[in-house]
């Protein structure tokens, strides 16, 4: 049995970052809707918070989705 340990390195590495990454833009739409939550309790309107948490929601499904269809088409 032989093991490619060149293509384990890769996968760990891919994984790794491609997690840190999820959790990272996760992160920052949680952030950006507590300015939304603040801009509101100020009366004030801002969309930009509102636009930065669901882009970085949206990128969020689409890394996790695009990672289900490497699982099932692989």
């Amino acid at each position: 049995m032989h093991i490619s340990w060149g293509g384990l390195g890769s996968v760990f590495v891919v994984s790794l970052a491609v997690g840190v990454v999820v959790v990272v833009l996760f992160s920052l739409g949680i952030v950006a809707m507590g300015k939304r939550t603040a801009a509101f309790e100020r009366h004030t309107s801002s969309l930009g918070p509102n636009v930065t948490a669901a882009l970085c929601f949206a990128a969020c499904v689409v890394l996790v989705l695009y990672g289900l269809y490497l699982i099932i088409a692989g």
